[in-house]
C-alpha cells in the first residue's frame, strides 16, 4: 500500500493531526467573546472524542457540541472565570507567607474542577449544579488520573516557556496545535475515567 493512500497509516495520522489543528483553531474563535470559553472548551472535548473514535466530520462535531452546550456551558464558565481572576489578583497581591498557603489551595481547587468540568458537560446531560459538583467528585475520586492531566499541562506551559526563551521559532507550530492538541491526549484519560457512567450506547446520560 502507498504511503500517500487515503487508507496508510501515514494519511491518516496527518489527516487526525489536520483534525487537531481545525479543533484547535475553532475553539480559539469561539473563545473570542471570553463569555463562551466554557462553550468552546466543551464542544472541543466532544469534537475530540468523536475524533479519536473516527466519528462524522470534526467541523459539524464542534459546531453542533457548542450549540447543544452552550448555555450551561457557559454558566459552567462564569465561576471559574471569576475564580481565575481572583487567584491571579492573589498571586500578584499576596506578599505575606501566612496567606499564600489558601491561595495555592485554592489554586489546586480550581484546577482540578477545571481538568473535569467542561469534559463532563459534553459527555453527561446534567443540571450545571449537578455537573459541577461531580467534576470535583471525579476530580478527588480519581485523585491520580487528575494530577496527571494537570501534570500534562504543567509539561506543556514549560514547553512553551522554554521555546519562548530558546526557540522562539517554535512557537508558531506550539500555537497552531494550541489547547485543542491537549484535550487530544486528555480524552483517553477522561473516556477511561468516565466508562463506567456512561451507557452502553455511547450516549449522553445523566450522572449521579
Amino acid at each position: 500500500m502507498s504511503w500517500l493512500s487515503p487508507d496508510s497509516t501515514f494519511m491518516q495520522g496527518l489527516s487526525k493531526v489536520v483534525d487537531t489543528i481545525t479543533i484547535n483553531a475553532m475553539l480559539a474563535v469561539c473563545s473570542l467573546p471570553v463569555v463562551t470559553i466554557g462553550a468552546a472548551l466543551a464542544a472541543a472535548h466532544d469534537a475530540s472524542r468523536r475524533l479519536a473514535e473516527s466519528e462524522g466530520h470534526v467541523v459539524r462535531n464542534y459546531c453542533t457540541a457548542f450549540r447543544s452546550n452552550c448555555a450551561k456551558a457557559c454558566i459552567l464558565w462564569i465561576p471559574f472565570a471569576i475564580g481565575a481572576a481572583a487567584l491571579i489578583y492573589g498571586w500578584v497581591a499576596v506578599r505575606t507567607p501566612l496567606l499564600l498557603a489558601p491561595v495555592i489551595g485554592l489554586t489546586l481547587l480550581w484546577l482540578i474542577g477545571f481538568e473535569w468540568v467542561f469534559a463532563m458537560q459534553a459527555r453527561f446531560e446534567n443540571p450545571v449544579g449537578t455537573t459541577l459538583r461531580n467534576a470535583f467528585i471525579i476530580g478527588f475520586a480519581h485523585i491520580g488520573w487528575t494530577v496527571l492531566l494537570m501534570a500534562i499541562d504543567a509539561a506543556a506551559l514549560a514547553l512553551l516557556s522554554a521555546c519562548f526563551v530558546y526557540a522562539p521559532q517554535a512557537l508558531f507550530p506550539l500555537a497552531v496545535l494550541g489547547y485543542g492538541s491537549l484535550i487530544g491526549v486528555h480524552t483517553p484519560i477522561l473516556e477511561h475515567v468516565f466508562a463506567p457512567y456512561v451507557h452502553p450506547d455511547g450516549h449522553r446520560e445523566s450522572g449521579s
